[in-house]
């Protein structure tokens, strides 16, 4: 009798329960992605807050240093470390909004995936998982917008280092030493390898 039922099972019964378990995990792999960018801002934002610590300690020797003469481009070192703090306090509000938006979607995808529940289920309001599962995708695509721009601001903070710690490299650096990579970027020479005369060289 068991084989019987087996036989006669309705196919329609059948490709309904696959489209409603299909439906199902479509949610669930938003929410595996969503997660993951929560996990990755949330890094980011812990990075950027030990780099703002670091950033005060640092304004706070040159503030309270005794002989600021001796110091190397005083002025110009507390100029930009004031401007990192900027960019980098920017960022972190920057990257907590972002965080705060993928919770939402992440919150958003759930409740797609019980309405789809609760539709297959009782059988009503079977539009519903749609807009749900929409507003949820644009909370995830505002997180993502976000997130580039704060990848931008961080591009701009390693610049804006970056070209500070090769001023002053070249600024305490002997001067012949500083003079000769002063002409390399400007094109005045450029150092030629050396090649050996098995090679053609002279």
């Amino acid at each position: 009798m068991f084989a019987g039922e087996l036989v006669n099972v309705n196919p329609n019964n059948l490709n309904t329960t696959i489209e409603f378990l299909t439906a199902m995990i479509t949610p669930a792999l938003l929410i595996s992605a969503t997660g993951s960018l929560v996990l990755s801002t949330s890094t980011r934002l812990g990075r950027v807050v030990d780099r703002v610590r670091q950033l005060e300690v640092r304004l706070g020797e040159l503030i309270y240093a005794e002989d600021k003469n001796e110091v190397p481009l005083y002025e110009k070192r507390v100029e930009v470390i004031v401007d990192l703090l900027d960019k980098v306090t920017s960022r972190s509000r920057i990257l907590q909004r972002a965080m705060g938006t993928f919770y939402y979607g992440l919150g958003f995808f759930v409740l797609t995936s019980v309405t789809i529940a609760v539709a297959g289920i009782f059988n009503i309001y079977r539009w519903l998982p749609i807009p749900i599962g929409i507003v949820g995708i644009m909370f995830l695509f505002y997180g993502s917008l976000l997130m580039l721009k704060e990848t931008r601001m961080a591009t701009a903070t390693i610049n804006t280092e970056m070209d500070f710690t090769w001023e002053l490299a070249r600024r305490v650096a002997p001067k012949e030493v500083a003079s000769k990579y002063k002409r390399i970027e400007t094109g005045e020479f450029k150092i030629k390898p050396k090649v050996s005369k098995t090679l053609g060289g002279e």
